[in-house]
C-alpha cells in the first residue's frame, strides 16, 4: 500500500467495497460455499451490541455501559463484583480473539489453535511454566478479595461466550473454524493472572544483554566489549532520584545517611582478579565473608574465592547461547521483543510549575506496534463509592485482566515505565545422567511431564527438568543439548560429561501478589496508599510515578517497586550453576533474598518540582555519600530521552514559566535527535568530492536535528548513522548478533576490530530483525560519543572493496558512510532529493499479531492496516523506534499517550495506538491511529456529567 501520512480511510463505503472484493477473492480461492460464509454480514456477526439491553447472569443489579464516539466504554455499577463481571463481558465483546490467543500463549497451548508449527514454542513456554506459577499465585498468594474479582471477571467473559463460536466471536475464529474444529473453552481466573507473566517476560530486563555479551566474548576482547557497553553517564544524564540514602533499614529521599548506614548494602570489602580484569570492592557489608564487586566487562571478582569456574562458564556459553537467542526470537512477544527499545516516558510536574496550579502527569509506554493495541481504554465507576463498591477509576486496561493498569481515580493518578532491573540470570549447569552438579554433589532434577495437544495432529509429550537455579531451558534446543562440547574449562570446574546445560533464574517464576497491586492502585487515595500498592507490584518491576490533588497545589511522587535479587557480582554475565556462592540469596543457599521494599528508592515532592522516568538509571549505586547500596542493574537505558525531557521542563519553567496540558502533549511529540546534534557538525566538515554526495551533505546544513516526517535531512542523517554503525561495528560483530541473511565481507581476526593481516571472509548473520546489533539505540549513542574523541580508534577501521579503499580513521569511515547513505536513499527514494522524506523511510504498518503476520496473504490484507509515515526515531522522546541493523521501519511506538490534569480530571487527555475494537472493519478498529500519528489527544471524560455528555451509545446489562 502507498504511504499515507493521514492513515487509511475508515469510511463505511470504503470498508464495504473492500469487504465485497474480499468476498469475491475468497469465492474464487475457496469455492462459492466459503465465499458465501465470508459475507459482509458474516464479518459483522461478531460486532458487539452497544445499545439496548442484555441479560448478564450473576449480576445483582443493572450495569450501564456508556460508549463515546470512539467506542470507549465507561461502566457504572452498584457493587465491585458487578463492575468486574461487566468488565469481563465488555472486554470479550471487543477483544476476545486477542484474549484467547494470549491465554494459549501464556499456557504453552498455541498448537491447539495453530497446529504443529507452534510445538517448539509451546515446549519452551511449558518449560518456563508460566501457567503453573499463575495457578500457585491464585491458590496461595492472592487475597480473597482479588480472587473474588477475578472470578467475577471470568464469569462475565463466559457469559459473553455462551452459545457463540466461529464468526460470532471474530473473523479470526471463523478462519480457525474453516480449518479445524477449534472451539474456545471457558475463561478462568488463572487465565487473567497468567497474563502478568507474559508482561513480565517482555519486561524482564537484561537477559538479552547477558546473552549478547557472552556471544561477543567469542570474537571481541574484554576491553572491546566494555567499549560497546559503556557505563551510565551520570555526569550528563540525571538519574530518576538523586541524593537519597538507606538508613536504619529504610530509604530516605534526598537525605544524608546516618553513621554506618552504608553497611546495609549487599557488597563487602575485598579485592581480587576477575575473569577479565582486576577490581576493588570498597563497601562495608553487614554480613561475614568475602566482598564482591564487578571487574571490567562484568567479570566477577571475589576476595578469597577462586574465580576460575566463572571464567569457564563465560567461555563455554557461546554455542548454546547462540541457539538460545534463536529460540527467544521465536517466542511471541506480547509487548514486543525484549531490548533497549522496550521502555516508556513518564513525567510529572508539580502544581507550582503548571498553569492549572495542580500537578500534570504524562505517560507513554513504548511497546511493539500491534493490532489491536495492547491497551484498552475504559472507565470503571461505582455509582456511589462505598465499602461495597470501592472503585471510581479510568485509564488503560489489558483485555483479559480486570482493573485499570495505568490511569487515575478521583484522587490520584499514576503512570509506569520499565525500571529495567536485572531480574534474570543464566546459569551453566553440569549435567549427569542422574541429575546436575551442585556444591560437588549430584542433585536429582525436579521433573514434570507435559502433553502438548496439536490441532490436526498427534499430541506431543515433553519432560521439563528443573534445577535449584530454575528450569533447564537448554532442553528445548538440539544445540543447547550439547552445551559446552568444545568449551575450555579450568581444573576447578566439574567434568563436562556430555556437556553443560543452561538454566534460567527469574523472579517471575516465584509466586507473587502483583494482581493484588492492580486493585490497590485503582482505589488508592493518597501517597501512602500508592506506596502500599507498589509493595505488592513485584513483577514486572516498574517505575511508578504519582500525582494527587490534595491541598492547595497537590503532590507528586515516585516509587521503585519490584522483587530485585541480591546476587554475587552484577549479573552481567552467565554464572556457574554448580558453585553455591553464585546462587541468589533467595535460593536454597540464601538468606534475605531480595532488596527490601522499605529500602527501594522513592521521592515525594522533590525540591526541583518534577520527576522524570524514561528508563534511565534510577539512582547511582555505590558506597560513597549519596550512593545507593544495592545494584539494581548495570544495563540501564542511557538517558537520552530522560535528559531531553528534563531539559524541556527546565527551559519551559525558566523565569517563572508555567507548563500547560498542551505543553505536556507537545513534549511527548518532541522529535529531536541527540546523536544528530553530536555528529552533524562533524559530518558537515568532511571534504566530499562526489557531487551527488555533496548535494546530500548540504541537506544537513542549518538542520535543527528534528526528525519530522517530511524532513529530507532527517532521512539522510539516519541513513548515514545506519551506515556508520554497519561499517564501524556491524562487520565486527559475531554472526550470531548480526541480522539474519545479511552477508558481508568481514575480517577474520577473531579478536575484534581490525588487523592488517586478517583475511577477508564472507559471513552471514543469524539474528532476528528486531534484536540484531548494532540496533542504533541510545547505548550506541553513548558508544559513539566516547569513540569520536579518538579519530584513530581501531573501531574506525573497515575493509576495502574493489572500488573503495579501507578506512583507517573516523573521518574516512564517516565519508564512506555518507557515500553509502547517498546511494542507499537513491535506491529507496529516488535520485531527486526534493522527494526524500524521513516518513517515506520510517513507516508504521499495524499487523494482527497472529494471522496478520503468518497467515495467508488475503487474511493479512483483511486484518492489517497501514502504512503511516511517521516522525520521531530511536531514543527520541517521540520514540518511534527502528533497528539500524535491519532497516528503517518502525519497531517501537508510544503504545498510548495520556496527560492527566489533577486540577480538573475532565480536562485530561488520552489516545490509543489503534482503537477500542479488535474486530476487522469495525469503525473503531483503527479510528484513533491517524490522530495518534499526528500527536493529537482525545478528550477524556471522567465525571458523570462529562461522561453523559460524551455518550453516544448506552447498553444496559441486567441480571
Amino acid at each position: 500500500m502507498p504511504a499515507n501520512s493521514s492513515g487509511p480511510s475508515v469510511k463505511k463505503k470504503g470498508r464495504r467495497a473492500r469487504l465485497i472484493v474480499l468476498v469475491m477473492v475468497l469465492a474464487l480461492l475457496a469455492g462459492l460455499g466459503y465465499g458465501a460464509y465470508w459475507s459482509v454480514d458474516g464479518v459483522r456477526a461478531s460486532y458487539p451490541q452497544t445499545t439496548g439491553s442484555l441479560k448478564l447472569p450473576g449480576l445483582t443489579g443493572t450495569v450501564e455501559v456508556k460508549r463515546d464516539e470512539h467506542g470507549i466504554p465507561q461502566l457504572y455499577a452498584d457493587n465491585d463484583e458487578d463492575l468486574f463481571r461487566a468488565q469481563g463481558f465488555v472486554h470479550a465483546q471487543d477483544r476476545f480473539w486477542e484474549m484467547d490467543v494470549r491465554r494459549h500463549m501464556t499456557s504453552g497451548r498455541l498448537s491447539e489453535m495453530f497446529g504443529s508449527g507452534q510445538v517448539e514454542t509451546d515446549a519452551f513456554l511449558r518449560t518456563l511454566g508460566w501457567r503453573q506459577v499463575a495457578q500457585t499465585e491464585y491458590d496461595t498468594k492472592l487475597s480473597p478479595e482479588t480472587k473474588k474479582y477475578l472470578q467475577a471477571y471470568a464469569d462475565g467473559v463466559n457469559a459473553y461466550l455462551k452459545g457463540k463460536s466461529g464468526k460470532d466471536l471474530s473473523v479470526e475464529h471463523a478462519a480457525l473454524k474453516l480449518t479445524g474444529d477449534y472451539t474456545p473453552e471457558q475463561w478462568t481466573p488463572v487465565d487473567s493472572v497468567a497474563w502478568l507473566k507474559a508482561m513480565a517476560w517482555d519486561l524482564r530486563g537484561n537477559m538479552q544483554d547477558e546473552i549478547d555479551r557472552s556471544l561477543m566474548a567469542g570474537k571481541l576482547t574484554p576491553q572491546q566489549i566494555d567499549d560497546l557497553y559503556p557505563q551510565y553517564p551520570f555526569d550528563r544524564n540525571k538519574p530518576i532520584v538523586e541524593g537519597g540514602a538507606v538508613s536504619g533499614g529504610k530509604y530516605v529521599p534526598q537525605g544524608t545517611a546516618s553513621a554506618g548506614s552504608t553497611g546495609t548494602g549487599p557488597t563487602g570489602t575485598g579485592t581480587g582478579t576477575g575473569s577479565t580484569g582486576t577490581a576493588t570492592g570498597t563497601g562495608t557489608g553487614t554480613g561475614t565473608g568475602t566482598g564482591s564487586q564487578a571487574g571490567p566487562n562484568g567479570g566477577i571478582t571475589t576476595g578469597l574465592a577462586d574465580n576460575a569456574s566463572a571464567q569457564g562458564a563465560s567461555v563455554g556459553l557461546r554455542t548454546q547461547l547462540s541457539s538460545l537467542a534463536k529460540t527467544l526470537d521465536e517466542i511471541p512477544a506480547i509487548l514486543g521483543p525484549n531490548g533497549s527499545g522496550i521502555g516508556s516516558n513518564s513525567w510529572v510536574v508539580a502544581g507550582k510549575y503548571t498553569t492549572t496550579g495542580k500537578p500534570l502527569l504524562a505517560n507513554d509506554p513504548h511497546l511493539a506496534p500491534q493490532l489491536p493495541s495492547v491497551w484498552y481504554q475504559m472507565g470503571l465507576h461505582c455509582r456511589a463509592v462505598s465499602p461495597q463498591c470501592q472503585y471510581d477509576v479510568a485509564g488503560f486496561t489489558f483485555s483479559g485482566m480486570p482493573g485499570v493498569v495505568i490511569g487515575h481515580n478521583a484522587d490520584i493518578a499514576w503512570g509506569m515505565t520499565n525500571l529495567g532491573a536485572d531480574v534474570t540470570d543464566l546459569y551453566l549447569e553440569q549435567i549427569k545422567p542422574e541429575g546436575y552438579v551442585y556444591d560437588n554433589k549430584v542433585v536429582p532434577f525436579t521433573t514434570r511431564e507435559e502433553e502438548i495437544k496439536v490441532a490436526g495432529g498427534k499430541s506431543k509429550r515433553i519432560t521439563v527438568r528443573t534445577t535449584n537455579n530454575g528450569p533447564l531451558i537448554s532442553d528445548r534446543s538440539d544445540e543447547l543439548a550439547t552445551v559446552g562440547s568444545r568449551a575450555p574449562v579450568p581444573g576447578s570446574a566439574p567434568d563436562r560429561g556430555d556437556g553443560y546445560g543452561v538454566a534460567l533464574r527469574w523472579t517471575a517464576l516465584d509466586p507473587g501478589k502483583s494482581m493484588d497491586a492492580v486493585f490497590k492502585l485503582d482505589r488508592a487515595k493518597d501517597f501512602a496508599g500508592f506506596r502500599a500498592a507498589a509493595r505488592d507490584f513485584e513483577v514486572p518491576s516498574q517505575n511508578l510515578i504519582y500525582a494527587d490533588n490534595k491541598g492547595p497545589s497537590g503532590n507528586i511522587g515516585y516509587q521503585a517497586p519490584g522483587r530485585i535479587p541480591i546476587r554475587l557480582g552484577d549479573g552481567r554475565m552467565p554464572a556457574p550453576g554448580w558453585d553455591p556462592k553464585y546462587a541468589w540469596k533467595g535460593g536454597k543457599d540464601g538468606a534475605s533474598g531480595y532488596v527490601p521494599q522499605d529500602e527501594m528508592p522513592y521521592e515525594l515532592n522533590p525540591a526541583r518540582g518534577y520527576i522524570v522516568t524514561a528508563n534511565q538509571a534510577v539512582t547511582e549505586s555505590g558506597t560513597g555519600a549519596g550512593k545507593y547500596p544495592y545494584v539494581l542493574t548495570t544495563d540501564w537505558g542511557y538517558g537520552a530521552r530522560s535528559q531531553r525531557i528534563n531539559d524541556l521542563i527546565e527551559a519551559k519553567t525558566k523565569d517563572n514559566g508555567k507548563i500547560s496540558t498542551d505543553d505536556m502533549r507537545t513534549m511527548q511529540m518532541d522529535n529531536s535527535s541527540e546523536i544528530a546534534a553530536l555528529l552533524t557538525p562533524m559530518l558537515a566538515k568532511i571534504q566530499v568530492s562526489d557531487p551527488d554526495v555533496r548535494s546530500a551533505q548540504k541537506l544537513l546544513e542549518d538542520w535543527n536535528y528534528t526528525q519530522e516526517p517530511d524532513s529530507a535531512a532527517a532521512a539522510y542523517f539516519n541513513a548515514v548513522w545506519r551506515n556508520i554503525l554497519k561499517r564501524a561495528f556491524g562487520d565486527k560483530m559475531p554472526m550470531e548478533l548480526r541480522v539474519a541473511n545479511s552477508c558481508m565481507n568481514v575480517q577474520d581476526s577473531g579478536n575484534g576490530p581490525a588487523d592488517d593481516l586478517a583475511a577477508i571472509v564472507r559471513e552471514c548473520g543469524t539474528r532476528g530483525a528486531d534484536t540484531a546489533q548494532p540496533d542504533g539505540g541510545d547505548r550506541w549513542f553513548e558508544v559513539v560519543r566516547r569513540l569520536v574523541k579518538d579519530e584513530k580508534s581501531a573501531w574506525w577501521k573497515s575493509p576495502g572493496t574493489v572500488r573503495e579503499k579501507p578506512t583507517t580513521t573516523r573521518d574516512e569511515l564517516f565519508a564512506r558512510a555518507m557515500k553509502d547513505a547517498r546511494w542507499e536513499l537513491t535506491a529507496k527514494l529516488g535520485k531527486d532529493q526534493s522527494t526524500w522524506s524521513w516518513g517515506r523511510l520510517h513507516q508504521l504498518t499495524l499487523k494482527n499479531q497472529t494471522i496478520g503476520t503468518e497467515g495467508p496473504g488475503f487474511m493479512r490484507w483483511l486484518l492489517n492496516r497501514g502504512p503511516w509515515s511517521l516522525g520521531g526515531g530511536e531514543a527520541t522522546v517521540n520514540a518511534t523506534g527502528w533497528n539500524a541493523s535491519s532497516g528503517y521501519g518502525v519497531t517501537w511506538v508510544p503504545s498510548m499517550r495520556m496527560v492527566v490534569n489533577l486540577n480538573d480530571l475532565d480536562k485530561s487527555r488520552w489516545i490509543n495506538l489503534t482503537g477500542a475494537s479488535g474486530h476487522a472493519y469495525n469503525s473503531h478498529y483503527t479510528d484513533q491511529t491517524t490522530m495518534w500519528a499526528k500527536g493529537e489527544l482525545l478528550d477524556w471524560p471522567f465525571g458523570k456529567e462529562a461522561v453523559d455528555k460524551a455518550t453516544v451509545d448506552t447498553l444496559t446489562l441486567k441480571p
